[in-house]
């Protein structure tokens, strides 16, 4: 099925295939295996924390604007495959200034892989410049330069990753503003490892236009109308929240829940290859836990239509590639 993805990291999103390669390339310099094979045992998380360490060992790898542009390139292969049509993914710029790669250079790394990647392959890439939370202040001051300053054609959002515990998300609104104030829309990570109130500080101070995971959205009934009311998506990553132990099995996970309550829920993978998922897959486990046909599926995918930041023509154009597949699934 024709498809849109809106939760879905750039490294995190790199084949084991394109993972083995990059730390063939660096070998020596780091601890991933060289091996495809080995890397679902090294994608195995204890703990969110471990899951962070881990995927910045593979960040560790991106040390030259020829990996970011191999890098990006394989990610939209992978999209190909899955007919996944349209995607915005999210980019965290900082982790790879720091380790060296010169901005200008990271940014025409990026957009020559997007270019390339809509004219080759027919996946129309997006960006969300991402402020990676464990890294504080400085990392927020530098993501907003570079969106502000450098923002490549490509990029439309901006949001804030990493663990939540121990981050607040108010402090990041300097930033923030002064994204939105250039146009770029308000997608930060929220209530995946902490409460509803995560969830209401990214609302009320960040002011989301979408929330990423809102994993515990569902224990606040207010929140929940809230979302409902404002026709603020969720961004669900069901097989990711159990791979990082957000959620403890996928059979508890709350998506149910929040589509339930009114919600405007859209799939998402994550990581795809580090939890050993695709978004096909995805879909597959929200059919199950939401006992979908194939009509609620292709109810699903305009989900994520809906919540893109696609422009209008973008959005009536991939809406009716769905209708269409799905008519001729029923005709089948």
């Amino acid at each position: 099925m024709p498809k849109a993805e809106l939760h879905v990291h750039h490294v995190g999103s790199a084949s084991p295939r394109v993972v083995a390669e990059l730390a063939a390339r660096h070998r020596g310099q780091s601890k991933v295996p060289t091996d495809p094979a080995a890397l679902a045992e090294y994608f195995t998380f204890t703990d969110f924390a471990h899951f962070i360490e881990v995927y910045l060992s593979v960040v560790d790898l991106i040390r030259d604007a020829e990996d970011v542009r191999a890098l990006t390139y394989g990610v939209a292969e992978d999209m190909a495959r899955q007919n996944i049509r349209y995607a915005e993914l999210t980019i965290t710029p900082y982790s790879s200034v720091k380790r060296g790669i010169p901005d200008v250079a990271f940014m025409e790394a990026i957009e020559d892989a997007r270019v390339r990647a809509e004219k080759e392959l027919g996946v129309v890439l997006r960006w969300c410049f991402d402020i990676p939370g464990e890294a504080g202040l400085e990392a927020a001051e530098v993501t907003a330069r570079l969106a502000t300053e450098l923002g490549p054609e490509g990029l439309v959002s901006f949001g804030l990753g990493g663990p939540e515990i121990g981050v607040p998300r108010p402090q990041f609104k300097p930033y923030f503003d002064r994204a939105r104030a250039i146009g770029l829309h308000s997608v930060p990570h929220a209530g995946e490892t902490t409460g509803p109130e995560t969830v209401w500080d990214a609302l009320r101070v960040l002011g989301a236009e979408r929330i990423g995971h809102g994993t515990h959205a569902v224990k606040d009934r207010a929140l929940l109308d809230h979302l409902g009311e404002h026709r603020i998506p969720l961004e669900v990553c069901p097989t990711s929240n159990v791979a990082t132990r957000a959620v403890e099995r996928i059979e508890d996970h709350p998506i149910k829940q929040m589509v339930d309550a009114g919600v405007l829920v859209t799939v998402n993978s994550d990581d795809p290859p580090m939890f050993g998922t695709d978004l096909n897959t995805e879909y597959a486990v929200a059919a199950r836990l939401l006992g979908l046909d194939e009509t609620g599926v292709a109810a699903l995918a305009r989900n994520a239509v809906e919540a893109s930041f696609l422009d209008a023509a973008g959005k009536k154009r991939l809406t009716g590639e769905i209708d269409t597949y799905l008519a001729g699934w029923q005709q089948s």
